[in-house]
């Protein structure tokens, strides 16, 4: 005769307290640690008028946030608590920092609007985060909801260093430009537009010998024109992610039927009102 055992219920999951007594993982945490420091750095250097070193400050810790997820992932460290660190630093680097950039650049031109715009930006960015964290766990990998906030410090940035670079004052005009640029990328992350993550590319599956030609032809234009190209390539994913949507909801727009013409059957036939009436 054939026992049943009951079976042992199945140990649940430890919470997050819990798994947090046991430590946190460094090597990830190290990288956004450097990243706050970057946004921290680059606040202080923008205070101090010294803009372009703010500016290349911000892009170090944009660099330093793509590398702490990845980093995570390859050595299996990932936790709830390195998440919601990062989302931290990430407002410190991505929202507070291109936001006082920009003010101390060109939209404290324009007075109260300037830093109202700066705040607005800020405020933009952290509910781009807290939205992100949210559907984490059930949005689509293939597009991110909204510009990612680092694109958005992004724009901000390469804003005032290509400005710096060709010697654009900041005067009232170019103050009123500059404060409608950023008030439309704030818009542009609190938005539901769908902008591509590129996380569909397989790194790890065979490419022909002509994209290692070009990948090399693209990591040499930007080492040698770096501003330059960030921008041209920052600017066409601004515009990719509205072009695309609008492109989207065109061709899924419902065309209306002839109004001489209704549907018997699933055929079309012709009214005999219209020519009898």
């Amino acid at each position: 005769m054939r026992v049943h055992r009951p079976r042992r219920p199945r140990a649940s999951r430890r919470p997050a307290r819990e798994s947090l007594r046991r430590g946190i993982y460094i090597l990830p945490s190290l990288f956004t640690v450097g990243n706050m420091l970057c946004g921290f750095a680059a606040v202080l250097y923008a205070l101090h008028d010294q803009l372009e070193r703010a500016g290349y400050l911000i892009l170090i810790a944009g660099f330093l946030d793509g590398l702490d997820g990845r980093i995570a992932r390859l050595t299996h460290s990932t936790s709830e608590f390195g998440k919601e660190y990062d989302s931290l630093a990430d407002v410190v680097s991505f929202g507070m920092a291109p936001a006082i950039l920009a003010y101390q650049w060109g939209l404290r031109g324009v007075g109260r609007w300037g830093w109202a715009v700066a705040f607005l930006f800020l405020v933009a960015g952290s509910v781009r985060l807290a939205r992100f964290n949210v559907k984490a766990g059930s949005a689509d990998r293939r597009f991110f909801t909204g510009l990612p906030i680092p694109c958005g410090a992004g724009a901000l940035t390469l804003m005032v260093l290509v400005a710096t670079k060709l010697d654009i004052t900041a005067d009232q005009p170019v103050s009123i430009a500059a404060s409608v640029f950023v008030l439309l990328v704030s818009v542009l992350m609190v938005s539901t537009i769908p902008y591509r993550s590129g996380k569909e590319f397989n790194l790890r599956q065979r490419w022909p010998a002509a994209a290692f030609f070009v990948i090399a032809a693209a990591v040499a234009v930007l080492v040698f024109t770096t501003v330059p190209a960030l921008a041209l390539l920052l600017g066409a994913y601004l515009v990719a992610g509205p072009a695309e949507f609008l492109a989207r909801q065109l061709r899924h727009k419902p065309t209306a039927q002839p109004a001489e013409q209704i549907q018997v059957t699933g055929a079309a036939i012709p009214r005999d009102d219209a020519q009898h009436s």
